[in-house]
């Protein structure tokens, strides 16, 4: 905890600080991975740039380091280090949208449900993830990808400025042609550059509704439904996007009751534009005659943004193990099978994301996010309850992960890496280097703990 005189300190500037005697504090400190059991020195609950401004300032004389909370759904816990001074900026949601430019300004703690909710009073979005409770701040930081990545590139690719507040305190507006180098390394390079009060992102016609929702195949037909997947991405527009879930059957109206909790293979479906041609193009998954039900209708864009909000809903453990494809091929269908039929729990699933289209059209050194040309980006993950299960279900994750890694490549997202200051050469390759050097330009110290940090780091 502080002492009375870095209390008096905060205090003095007009900075709210939470301390860990109070039961704030621990509201603050609940992420949505229940697995994280960091906790911070202190919490700054930010109100506005100047307070996150001050905050900073104090920071750096007291030798604190500074971890930042937007969501607080990244799966490592990035928002939480432990002996650091916590940044929270979920006070800091505003969202406001030029319908002219198509610009929306979004404050630092916004989670996607707040921008969707803004974007779509005009039909239009940004490009985000596909969970609304996420934060927008770490999505775009990592990279962001979701329904709309094929047809708009990711969250990061239409970023075009931030409002930061760098170690030292000043506030700066970065885009590319004023600080290059940052600007690069704040498209997807995991943040931990300073705190991020506002980010501009472009935004385009989408809504208000959209052709959206399962086809669900039994898992011993998964072979055919994986094929049907993968001959559709091969040839679709932009504008369409298929990811897979293995998982559980959940107890819905439109599957057969005997079905019900058993290993099934899920085609999620999202189409933007035309929705009768959407019909057509999608038709061949929806009928099939091996598919065991259906339920893709015209839905409103915001609530296909929140369609598996309750399957990954906050307060699980949670550990994930991604892995990197170009190709699906035979091999990776039956290992995907294979760890299909051994999901430790009811909630525990492989989750596949359906990538290519516009991604692709950015070259891989263009921004930090360097996963260009990935097709597939394979997550199994387990999610339960029960903390005495932490050493089954992450040596089921690591398994799983190592299995299909070698049928493809360790590469991975960083957003989906659980270990926080993990596999960083498999999150950023070749652009690791470039990040490092823009790290050690504008936070020589290393104050700012990001995905790419050991968030224990501060307890030394």
């Amino acid at each position: 905890m502080l002492d009375e005189e870095q209390q008096t300190r905060f205090s003095n500037s007009g900075v709210p600080i939470v301390l860990p005697d109070v039961a704030e504090f621990e509201s603050r400190c609940q992420l949505w991975n229940s697995m994280i059991d960091r906790k911070p020195i202190a919490i700054a609950a930010c109100k506005n740039k100047r307070d996150v401004q001050n905050a900073v300032k104090i920071a750096k004389t007291l030798g604190l380091k500074i971890c930042i909370k937007g969501g607080g759904h990244n799966i490592a816990g990035a928002a939480m280090a432990s002996g650091a001074l916590m940044i929270d900026l979920s006070d800091m949601r505003d969202v406001l949208v030029d319908p002219e430019t198509r610009v929306a300004y979004v404050q630092g703690g916004a989670t996607l449900a707040d921008v969707d909710r803004a974007t779509q009073v005009h039909n239009l979005a940004v490009p985000l993830g596909i969970a609304s409770e996420t934060g927008v701040g770490g999505l775009a930081l990592g990279g962001g990808m979701g329904w709309l990545s094929r047809q708009f590139g990711l969250t990061c690719d239409n970023l075009l400025a931030a409002e930061i507040i760098l170690a030292d305190g000043t506030v700066t507006r970065v885009e590319s042609n004023t600080h290059p180098d940052l600007f690069w390394a704040l498209q997807g390079g995991g943040g931990g550059f300073g705190v991020i009060t506002q980010f501009e992102f472009r935004l385009h016609p989408v809504g208000p509704k959209v052709l959206f929702g399962p086809t669900v195949f039994a898992l011993e037909e998964g072979h055919k439904a994986l094929r049907l997947w993968d001959a559709f991405l091969k040839s679709a527009p932009h504008h369409a996007t298929i990811w897979v879930d293995i998982a559980m059957a959940p107890p819905a109206p439109f599957l057969p009751p005997h079905v019900h909790g058993t290993p099934v293979v899920i085609l999620l479906q999202c189409w933007v534009g035309n929705v009768d041609e959407g019909a057509d193009a999608l038709a061949a998954i929806q009928e099939h005659p091996d598919a065991l039900g259906s339920w893709v209708t015209q839905r409103p864009f915001v609530e296909a943004q929140q369609f598996i909000d309750e399957a990954y809903a906050k307060g699980a453990r949670n550990y994930w193990s991604p892995s990197a494809h170009v190709a699906l091929t035979d091999a990776l269908i039956a290992g995907l099978l294979d760890i299909g039929a051994t999901l430790p729990s009811k909630e525990s699933d492989i989750l596949l994301c359906g990538l290519g289209g516009a991604i692709d059209d950015v070259a891989p050194d263009a921004t930090a996010y360097p996963h260009r040309g990935t097709r597939i980006m394979a997550v199994p993950g387990a999610r339960f309850h029960d903390e005495a299960q932490d050493e089954t279900m992450i040596a089921w994750a690591k398994q799983a992960g190592a299995s299909l890694a070698a049928l493809g490549s360790s590469a991975a997202y960083v957003n989906f890496i659980s270990e926080s200051g993990g596999r960083r050469a498999d999150a950023f390759g070749t652009n690791q280097a470039r990040l490092k050097q823009i790290k050690t330009r504008y936070d020589p110290d290393g104050m700012f703990l990001g995905t790419r940090d050991n968030l224990r780091a501060a307890d030394n």
